[in-house]
């Protein structure tokens, strides 16, 4: 009778240790590729549509019902979202059995991505000007939760490294607060179709913050990895 080894804590069939280093740093850089998808999908999508302004108009707008660009950037989005969703598991399992902070920020970043993933297809926005603030509450609720699970994945996430880290952590967590709260001063105006100057740059400051946190994540996560499995020198 076959058996299979389960060591305590070991939620699986026991991997070889190469295969399950591997399976991990794929895993991990899934979070670096999610980010620069995200920025080509923005910037191809945006070219797309025809007289979109990457100054004055929102990322949500490129997946809005109807939007020139929304069969292009849709499942381009939802391969971000399940990129995200595999880096969470790999921040999950690369975590220490001590490191509860690094375990939490890899569950909020998969419930982040996961949830996300409805976004284009249930929660796209109405079009500038053809619908009201209260008819596009289901998406701004969506991405107020989305939002919020980021804030925390970086909350948490921001303690796995040293204080370079944690400062750094610290500072796109402020930039996004005060950058968040300005960009959602601009949803009357966007719904009743009025011009927004400024949206476009401080919507992608504040989205583009988050995304180089979750790269540098990702990176430092691997290099550590690569030093603690690193072969002794005889």
């Amino acid at each position: 009778m076959t058996t299979i080894e389960i060591r305590p804590g070991q939620t699986g069939p026991l991997l070889k240790p190469a295969a399950a280093r591997m399976a991990r740093t794929v895993l991990l850089l899934c979070g670096v590729v999610s980010s620069l998808l995200y920025v080509a999908t923005d910037i191809l999508g945006g070219l797309r549509y025809r007289g979109y302004s990457f100054a004055s108009q929102a990322i949500s707008e490129l997946m809005a019902v109807g939007a020139q660009s929304a069969t292009f950037v849709d499942p381009l989005f939802m391969v971000y979202g399940v990129l995200m969703l595999a880096f969470g598991v790999g921040v999950y399992w690369e975590a220490e059995r001590r490191e509860r902070a690094l375990r939490l920020t890899g569950v909020l970043l998969a419930a982040y991505a996961a949830i996300g993933l409805t976004g284009p297809t249930l929660f796209a926005m109405h079009p500038r000007g053809t619908g009201t603030l209260a008819a596009d509450v289901p998406h701004i609720i969506l991405t107020g939760v989305l939002v919020l699970l980021l804030l925390l994945a970086i909350g948490f996430g921001a303690v796995a490294f040293g204080k370079r880290f944690r400062g750094y952590s610290y500072v796109t967590l402020l930039l996004m607060l005060v950058l968040g709260t300005v960009t959602s001063s601009y949803s009357a105006r966007l719904a009743a179709g009025l011009p927004t100057p400024g949206l476009g740059i401080v919507e992608r400051i504040d989205v583009y913050a988050s995304l180089l946190w979750i790269a540098v994540l990702g990176v430092a996560l691997v290099r550590r990895s690569s030093r603690v499995n690193a072969p002794v020198p005889a």
